[in-house]
Formats: C-alpha cells, sequence, structure tokens
C-alpha cells in the first residue's frame, strides 16, 4: 500500500504520520502541494500544521492548490483520503467531507490527551476498532469545533466517526470530533492518531488508523 502524505507550507505532522504508516507496514512518501498527479498512490493522508499560516482561516489557502485537484481524482478512483486535524479543516474547506471545523468554544488553542468513542467502524482507518470502543489520543488545535447545520443526516449516513468521550473541550456540536464523507472512504478528524502510534508516546491507540490504511481492499 503506497501512501501519499500532502506537505504544505506550514505542515509539522508529515514526519509523525510516515512514521506511523512505516509501523503500520504500509509505503508512505512525500507529495507536494502543487503535484497534481496522484495516481501512484493507493491512499492519501492529509497531515496537520498550520498550512500558510491558518492564513485567513484554517484551511483556506490550501484548498486552493494544485494537490487539491489530485485528491478530487483519487477520491473519483475510490481511493481513502484521511484528514487529520489541518488536513480533516482542508477536507471541510473543499467540500469532500460535511461540516466545518470552526473556532474553539473558548478562542484558545487546546493540546492535550482526550478519551474519544469510535461512532462508526465502516471507514477504512476505523475498520480496526469496535464499535463505541473507548480510545486515547491528543488534540492539539485552536479550530476544531465542528458544526453541521444537516447533523440529522450525519446520523441517518452513519457519518460521526468519532466523538469526544466524557467532555466536550472545543464545544463541537454532539462533541464530534471526526465524520466521513457518504462512502466512508473519505475521513476528517481533529485528534492526533499518529501522535498515539506508540506506547512510548503514551498511547498506541491511533495506530489502527493507519493499520486499516494498509489492510485497505477496494
Amino acid at each position: 500500500m503506497k501512501v501519499g502524505i500532502i506537505r504544505f507550507p506550514g505542515s509539522n505532522c508529515d514526519r509523525d504520520v510516515f512514521h506511523a504508516l512505516k509501523i503500520a507496514g504500509g509505503e508512505p512518501d512525500y507529495v507536494w502541494w502543487n503535484q497534481k498527479d496522484l495516481s501512484d498512490f493507493d491512499a492519501i493522508v492529509i497531515p496537520g500544521g498550520f498550512s500558510y499560516g491558518d492564513y485567513l482561516r484554517a484551511g483556506a489557502i490550501a484548498s486552493i492548490t494544485p494537490v487539491i485537484d489530485g485528491i478530487k481524482e483519487i477520491v473519483k478512483e475510490e481511493k481513502p483520503v484521511l484528514g487529520i486535524c489541518n488536513g480533516a479543516q482542508i477536507l471541510a474547506e473543499v467540500g469532500l467531507v460535511p461540516g466545518i471545523f470552526t473556532n474553539n468554544e473558548n478562542a484558545k488553542f487546546i493540546c492535550k490527551q482526550v478519551e474519544l468513542k469510535v461512532a462508526s467502524t465502516r471507514t477504512p482507518f476505523t475498520s480496526m476498532y469496535k464499535k463505541n470502543e473507548i480510545i486515547n489520543m491528543p488534540m492539539a488545535h485552536a479550530e476544531g469545533r465542528y458544526y453541521n447545520e444537516e447533523i440529522e443526516k450525519l446520523h441517518d449516513q452513519d457519518q460521526i466517526v468519532l466523538k469526544f468521550e466524557g467532555e466536550n473541550p472545543n464545544g463541537s456540536m454532539e462533541a464530534i470530533t471526526g465524520v466521513c464523507d457518504e462512502t466512508g472512504l473519505i475521513c476528517a478528524v481533529m485528534p492526533h492518531p499518529e501522535r498515539a502510534s506508540e506506547m512510548v508516546l503514551g498511547s498506541s491507540d491511533g495506530l489502527k488508523f493507519f493499520k486499516g490504511i494498509v489492510n485497505f481492499k477496494s
């Protein structure tokens, strides 16, 4: 499984994702923002960071770069795409996942370990978890509060992937912190599974996100 990791100016979790994919048995490679042809890849991960300094709003400038056209072609080919933190914001900005990720309720950057509930296991990234399994991963964002005016549609179509468990630190609607498109192949999560891929980091609960990519069969 060859997985492309998208790099924008300001990305800072790309190497962490590379390492997690290697541990999971994948073949990761970096892809710069100006590359359109992604046909060599079996899956794509958009990592966290502060693409273009989060100017205008998180993900706004990244959403109009050439690599987005390549990602849309990958989507047409029914290959999995995972957006993490800033990557999730970018996927929402371009309309590949429903809803938006906006400023945290307390208007502060929040960085801490959080408990999460796996609300759906139909995505490649959550397929190795049990439904409603509680996992522990870090969050690190200032614009991660989820909002969607068609929340019932997400429930009806099983598009809620992750929810905060026990607390709702950023004020997200229904404590939602991860969603997918209607197919389940495009997934946007605000917490960082790559920062929970080995026990030396305090948790290995996130590694299954990457094992799910590696083991995906269309």
